[in-house]
C-alpha cells in the first residue's frame, strides 16, 4: 500500500463525501443502483482484458476500478437503510465459510476440483431450497442479467447436475452440424421470402440454437467460450491491422480493393505472423 492511504476506510470516506448531497459531486450523487449497473460490468470485463494481456500494472488499476463499483453500491444501499460495505464483507464471509466445509468445518476433503466444483453446486442448490421461492427446478438461482454466452454454460452445467448432458464432445459436434444444415435452410428461406417476418424469427432461432451448441462444446473442451471469443477478436484485429499496413505500404486501400485482393493481403499477414 502506497504510503499516504488508510486503505478500505479511506476509499469508504472517498465514497461517502461524493455522494454528499452538499458538498459532493453532482454526477455521483445522481446516480443510482440502475445506473451504475453497466459500469460494473464494464470494469469486470476491464479487469479480464488485464488479465488477458498479462499487465499486472493494469490489472492492479482496474481491480481497484472494480472494488469502486462495490463501494459505490454499497454507499447507495447504506444511504436507503439496506445494508452496508461491512455487510457485504460479512456475507461473503459467511457463504465462503459456509460453502466450503471440508476447509472449514468437518467435512472430508474431494478428491479433485471437479468434485469440489460438485459439491459446491450441491451446497448452492440446499441453500436455495431453505431460502424457498417455490422454484424447485435445477435451473432455479441463474441470474438473467448475465451475458447471454455465460448463461449458456451455466444452464448447460445445471441441467448436466440431472443427468441431461451429452456423453463427450463427439455427439456435440455432430449436433453442431446439424444445427449448421437447418441454419443453411432458414437461410435459403429468407431468402425466397425477404419480406416474411416470420422466415426471419425462424433465422434467428436457428442462429441462436448454433450459438448455444457452439457454447456447449466449449464447455466440453473446458475453454471458456468468452476467453475464446476474446482471442479470436484479438487475432482478427491483429491480422486486419496488418492487411491495413502491408497495403499502404504498398500505396494501396483496402476500400478499393475486390474481395479477392483483400483476401491475397489476408493470407499474407497470417503467413507473416506465423513466421
Amino acid at each position: 500500500m502506497k504510503e499516504g492511504h488508510g486503505g478500505i476506510g479511506e476509499l469508504l470516506g472517498i465514497m461517502a463525501r461524493l455522494r454528499d448531497r452538499e458538498r459532493g459531486c453532482p454526477w455521483d450523487i445522481e446516480q443510482t443502483f440502475a445506473t451504475i449497473a453497466p459500469y460494473t460490468i464494464e470494469e469486470a470485463y476491464e479487469v479480464a482484458d488485464a488479465i488477458d494481456r498479462g499487465d499486472m500494472d493494469d490489472l492492479r488499476d482496474e481491480l481497484g476500478d472494480l472494488l469502486l463499483q462495490v463501494v459505490f453500491h454499497a454507499r447507495m444501499a447504506e444511504e436507503q437503510g439496506a445494508f452496508d460495505f461491512a455487510g457485504v464483507v460479512a456475507a461473503i464471509c459467511d457463504k465462503m465459510l459456509r460453502r466450503h466445509p471440508h476447509v472449514f468445518g468437518n467435512a472430508g476433503r474431494e478428491a479433485d476440483a471437479e468434485a469440489q466444483l460438485r459439491e459446491w453446486e450441491a451446497l448452492k442448490r440446499a441453500e436455495r431450497e431453505a431460502a424457498g421461492g417455490g422454484d424447485a427446478s435445477a435451473l432455479a438461482g441463474i441470474a438473467r442479467g448475465l451475458p447471454e454466452w455465460q448463461r449458456a454454460i451455466k444452464l448447460q452445467k445445471r441441467a448436466a447436475t440431472v443427468g441431461f448432458d451429452w456423453p463427450g464432445p463427439e455427439p456435440v459436434v455432430a449436433k453442431l452440424h446439424e444445427e449448421i444444415e437447418e441454419a443453411r435452410a432458414e437461410f435459403a428461406a429468407v431468402a425466397a421470402a425477404p419480406q416474411d417476418p416470420a422466415a426471419q424469427d425462424r433465422l434467428e432461432d436457428e442462429i441462436g440454437d448454433l450459438l448455444f451448441v457452439c457454447a456447449n462444446l466449449a464447455r466440453h473442451a473446458k475453454v471458456d467460450p468468452g476467453t475464446a471469443l476474446r482471442r479470436a477478436n484479438a487475432k482478427f484485429e491483429r491480422r486486419f491491422r496488418a492487411m491495413e499496413a502491408l497495403a499502404a505500404a504498398e500505396g494501396v486501400a483496402l476500400k478499393d480493393l475486390p474481395l479477392d485482393a483483400q483476401e491475397a493481403y489476408w493470407v499474407r499477414a497470417k503467413i507473416a505472423e506465423r513466421a
